[in-house]
């Protein structure tokens, strides 16, 4: 990290801490306590007099008072204070005082299912709030008596308790997600509990398909959950935080590049080469892209779920067979207003930068890479020029540009804020939230111009979820979100800058000349270039930054209404729910440019280093701005518009308190439109519909039994196969609670043992971007086959063509999936959750290998025939232990999925079964087995034949096949494949009284990258878009080891030198395959509560302030760039990030 990183680092805490002190200030001085007097009489629901019922203030520390026999009370308060009055047998009533003095109050008693008690002597009666570790109120904690069936209550919707209980007992505080805390009572009647949260793999509710919940004692699907607490690292992307936190989730990063660093991620792997691999991404039940799923904010999530088998996913259908991703935002909560505001600003570095050689290593081995080839050509550079080049002198003569320090800064920053208010009453809640992201880029901005071409991504996020109770039956929610991203860069993406830096030559000439007498009234940049021996100009690189901008935005609106209604008086357990949604996603691009004026050097003398430039263009170049816009993206592509509709009858009752019984029924109706088509076909709309069903079982929480199907329609198919039953089942025993386990000595050491199975079939019907595959596309206008007719050929029409034949039997894909689980939790606080699943996907559509040309087709047609098949295991760990003063937590979790074809339409090769796909992962690579580089022209003669004009210092490869000639036939399947096989996760975090500390390591296996010849070779010539042409830049990893006359190192990393392409080099092979896997540490964070004391003197409920980082450190065989971007050495770094934060409650 160099001086400026450091600097910069500390301007951020010292920026942070000065206004944390001007923000205490301020509010010390705005803080007025305002107070009056309430009196008033409480009375139950018969209008008798109450007496001895408890009157306090909520949230405060200020003594409780008691109604006299008469009923009356007289209290103090301040203005927004919420007065709550309580008594046991009765229903707890908070009335907030702004503006009242007299207040009638009456209590309705509690039924014998609100609160039990048992009578007895020497009882006292103790009350108090249940809050988790961030002073946030838990609702429906368990208050219970040790060893008594009958004493016990649950808390309120804002954490408070009351309960009569005898002394010296001991009461245990227990709620699903969080550790139980056991306390014996004395004579101390206000006992306040602070509840800490156990890890997300062992919640006890889990959140299952279209939303439902399921306690995890009763769920047989494979179902992974995180905490939303896990995924906040110091990243704009949340998509960036999936690998390694998820069980059963593949997930890698390629690029940092700010708007386009989304990380790719498959729910146990890949199992299909159709034509979508990606999981059905659902918000809120709305399906929507991971560029969505990115711009989410965690702290705006509920629930993050990823559903694995058959079981969990068979609701969804025909969308569910390559996993579910189900998020859930957050709700508001009966209680107070609440107010949570977060505000981070990092500071980012590549965490690796491609290292090149010097300027006159450059020139040297540029030389050399001629005459290797060609003995007797010129040389492109003169001794005269390599030995006057002197890097960092900055002569125009001698030039010796660094582009990578013209273009690029040492970090970028990024700043995001978040804020959200909560709270309600028993009528209504609501949760409304507003977050902003800023992103800049390592690129450098020119202030020369009058615009701005540096990277700046920015995203606003506005949401709002209201939740309104008009009887104690309905609930109806409103959500609304809007999503909306703001990018401004260069002409070129990030990436696209890395790779023209790659392919500039440094010693050509400068970025640009200064500005002389001769061009003192010039008002545009003058930028250096050549004209090359072919006529055409240079890559400058500099130019092609600071040429224009680019301007992108997408929007992103939802709105959704829904009606949940209970339907007890007609059966116990009955609901209905209905919802709509309505959404609008649309992108723009828009770029503005001009065409460079390129200037060279007409004299120079050497005696007073005085020079002259000439304009090489003026009759090309423009002082003025072009532009160019276009509508959507390759995300969404055009605009669109979607309608969803979705109902749900659901039924959940236990009779005997043994048999458990469930049933659901959902119908749902998706209308997708293309706003922006340009056919019939494309402005059609996209319609899904579907019946989908789950009917559960449960005996005495030891047995469960599941049957779940799907029924589903999609436009894509013939109306004869338009629908698809997808059905599937499965069953779980909880062996824990037999009764012979529950009386034996290993209850007191595990506490829970749970095995469970699932099978069934689910079903992919995006599997092609054409639609409507069982009509044949032809095109009544190609040009292409137009034909003149007439006297003098006077007449033409254009011909008719066929692009796609019609294949009626065209279906979806099919996945068979079963999956094996067992869940382990002992009573020292660990716990195992493992699985190993297995799946058989079939009716994969491909193209046909091997039409004979003699059926006349125009089009080869595509079928169902492939089939691939996945097996693996997956598996978590977590520990929580709670100490006096102290706490500590260990998590990790493993991911191993490996696919294969099972049938593949390919050719038959009896000779070299090495060539069958079959058998072999589905993202396999084929090569040649490299054995070493040539030593000399003797053992090229003698070698079998390889690949065009090649020689001494080039790859040799094996003849695998024995024929005496390197061809096709030679290549076999090589390293492992390109997508890992492996990634897992671990980590700790440990807190100490208000200091907290936490680490994660991440880690991926089984998978291997290849380094590009054609990227990465040095001095080929090379071509842009508009025309410019470059040389590779020599990378320093190269010059270090390579073949050459000299040393004729046969196990050199790089070949022998060429100025073009060599045909024998750039086969896929082993030669340049490396080792992708890594470790490394992901993510580390330290942190510390401002003490009540003190936060409380500034108005605030609490305060935090953290420093974290991310991709701090990597171990990996590979360091030539972070490993992994694979083998995209010319992407935009991935970024390590260094953070500082402060979240505050008001």
């Amino acid at each position: 990290m160099n001086d400026k990183f450091r600097i910069m680092m500390l301007l951020l805490v010292f920026l942070l801490s000065y206004q944390l002190q001007g923000y205490a200030s301020m509010n010390k001085e705005l803080v007025e306590v305002l107070q009056q007097h309430v009196n008033g009489s409480v009375s139950d629901a018969e209008g008798r007099a109450m007496s001895g019922v408890t009157v306090f203030i909520k949230d405060s520390q200020n003594p409780a008072k008691t109604t006299d026999e008469k009923g009356a009370f007289a209290i103090v308060v301040s203005v927004d204070d919420i007065l709550v009055f309580s008594k046991e047998g009765f229903e707890p009533l908070e009335i907030p005082v702004k503006g009242i003095n007299r207040l009638n109050v009456t209590l309705y008693s509690l039924t014998a299912t609100d609160v039990k008690k048992e009578p007895g002597v020497g009882n006292i009666e103790i009350r108090g709030t249940v809050t988790d570790s961030t002073a946030q109120k838990i609702s429906g904690v368990s208050v219970a008596v040790k060893g008594s069936s009958s004493i016990s209550t649950a808390t309120d919707a804002n954490g408070m308790y009351i309960l009569s209980v005898p002394k010296g007992s001991t009461v245990q505080f227990s709620a699903v997600g969080y550790q139980n805390t056991d306390i014996t009572v004395q004579d101390r009647p206000v006992i306040d509990i602070v509840l800490y949260s156990a890890m997300s793999m062992v919640e006890d509710v889990v959140v299952t398909a279209f939303g439902g919940q399921t306690r995890r004692a009763e769920l047989v699907g494979a179902v992974t959950t995180v905490k939303p607490e896990d995924l906040k690292i110091p990243s704009s992307n949340l998509t960036t935080a999936l690998a390694g936190r998820v069980a059963g989730m593949i997930a890698f990063q390629r690029t940092g590049e700010p708007g386009a660093d989304n990380a790719s991620f498959f729910v146990r792997g890949i199992t299909t080469f159709g034509s979508n691999t990606s999981p059905l991404i659902l918000i809120d039940n709305i399906e929507l892209t991971a560029t969505d799923l990115s711009h989410l904010q965690p702290d705006d999530i509920e629930s993050f779920s990823v559903m694995k088998d058959a079981a969990a996913t068979a609701l969804y259908g025909a969308r569910g067979a390559n996993g579910v991703i189900l998020v859930t935002t957050k709700q508001g909560q009966v209680g107070k207003i609440n107010t949570s505001v977060r505000f981070e600003q990092s500071i980012s570095a590549p965490t690796r930068n491609l290292e090149f050689a010097d300027p006159i290593t450059y020139m040297r081995l540029h030389n050399e890479a001629i005459v290797t080839r060609e003995p007797l050509a010129d040389l492109l550079y003169s001794p005269d020029k390599i030995d006057n080049t002197v890097v960092g002198s900055g002569s125009f003569m001698f030039p010796a540009t660094d582009w990578h320090k013209e273009l690029l800064q040492d970090y970028a920053l990024t700043r995001r804020a978040n804020m959200s208010v909560s709270g309600g009453s028993q009528l209504a809640t609501y949760y409304i939230t507003g977050a902003y992201t800023h992103d800049s880029g390592i690129l450098k901005t020119d202030r020369r111009n009058n615009f701005n071409s540096g990277i700046s991504n920015n995203v606003f996020t506005l949401r709002s979820n209201v939740v309104i109770r008009p009887i104690n039956t309905m609930e109806i929610t409103t959500r609304f979100s809007g999503t909306f991203t703001d990018y401004n860069g260069p002409v070129y993406t990030g990436s696209q800058m890395y790779d023209l830096i790659k392919r500039s030559n440094p010693v050509l000439f400068p970025a640009y000349y200064p500005v002389d007498e001769q061009h003192q009234f010039t008002n545009h940049i003058l930028f250096g270039n050549e004209l090359s021996p072919g006529g055409s100009y240079y890559i400058n690189p500099y130019a092609e930054l600071v040429k224009g901008y680019q301007e992108r935005g997408r929007s992103n609106l939802s709105a959704q209404f829904q009606i949940n209604q209970r339907l007890n008086f007609l059966t116990e357990g009955l609901r209905v729910r209905a919802m709509v949604n309505v959404l609008r996603i649309a992108s723009h691009s828009i770029s503005r440019y001009y065409d460079p004026f390129w200037y060279g050097l007409s004299s120079y003398n050497r005696l007073d280093d005085t020079y002259s430039i000439y304009n090489l263009n003026p009759d090309e170049g423009t002082d003025y701005l072009g532009y160019a816009s276009s509508i959507g993206d390759d995300d969404i592509g055009f605009p669109r518009a979607n309608f969803y509709f979705e109902g749900a009858l659901n039924y959940n009752r236990t009779f005997n308190d043994k048999h458990s019984v469930g049933g659901l029924l959902v119908y749902m109706l998706r209308n997708n439109v293309s706003l922006g088509a340009n056919d019939v076909q494309g402005s059609l709309p996209y319609r899904n519909v579907g019946l989908s069903g789950r009917a559960t079982y449960g005996y005495d929480d030891r047995y469960i039994a599941e049957f779940n199907f799907g029924y589903n329609g999609s436009e894509r198919f013939h109306p004869d196969h338009q629908f698809g039953f997808f059905p599937s089942a499965g069953v779980a025993w909880n062996i824990s609670n037999e009764p012979w386990f529950v009386g034996s000595k290993l209850n007191n050491t595990i506490s829970m043992l749970k095995l469970r199975a699932t099978y069934g079939v689910v079903g992919n019907d995006n599997i092609s971007r054409q639609r409507f595959l069982y009509l044949s596309n032809i095109n009544m206008d190609n040009t292409n086959l137009t034909q003149r007719f007439g006297l003098q050929r006077g007449y033409s029409n254009s011909g008719i063509s066929v692009g796609r034949y019609g294949d009626p039997n065209i279906l979806w894909e099919k996945s068979r999936k079963a999956n094996f689980g067992a869940e382990l939790e002992f009573t020292n606080g660990l716990k195992l959750i493992g699985e190993y699943f297995f799946e058989n996907r079939t009716d994969i559509l491909m193209t046909r290998s091997n039409i004979p040309a003699t059926m006349g087709l125009w089009v080869t047609p595509s079928s169902n025939v492939g089939e691939a098949r996945a097996y693996g295991v997956d598996g978590q760990l977590a520990y929580n232990k709670s100490f006096n003063n102290s706490w500590l937590q260990l998590m990790g979790n493993f991911t191993f999925a490996r696919n294969r074809y099972k049938t593949y339409d390919e050719l038959y090769f009896p000779n070299e079964p090495w060539q069958s796909r079959v058998g072999y992962a589905i993202n396999q690579r084929w090569g040649y087995l490299a054995e070493r580089l040539f030593i000399d022209e003797n053992e090229v003669a003698n070698s079998p034949t390889q690949f065009g004009i090649y020689g001494a210092g080039d790859i040799k490869y094996r003849d695998v096949n024995g024929d005496g000639v390197i061809t096709d036939l030679d290549q076999v399947p090589i390293g492992y494949p390109t997508v890992p096989e492996i990634i897992y996760g671990f980590g700790a975090s440990y807190g100490y009284k208000n200091f907290d500390l936490s680490v994660f390591f991440q880690g991926l296996g089984n998978e291997s990258l290849w380094i590009s010849y054609g990227d990465n070779s040095p001095f080929f010539v090379n071509n842009t878009n508009s025309g410019l042409i470059g040389h590779n830049q020599l990378t320093q990893f190269i010059a270090d080891s390579y073949w050459n006359e000299d040393t004729r190192d046969i196990y050199a990393l790089w070949p022998r030198l060429s100025t073009s392409s060599v045909e024998n080099n750039r086969q896929v092979s082993t030669w340049f395959m490396r080792d992708g896997s890594f470790l490394r540490l992901k993510s580390a964070e330290i942190g510390y509560k401002l003490p009540e004391s003190i936060s409380s003197r500034a108005g605030l409920k609490s305060a935090r302030i953290y420093f974290n980082g991310l991709n701090l450190f990597t171990l990996s065989k590979f360091n030539l760039w972070d490993v992994e971007q694979g083998g995209n050495a010319l992407n935009y770094p991935i970024q390590r990030v260094i953070n500082v934060g402060i979240n505050v409650s008001l």
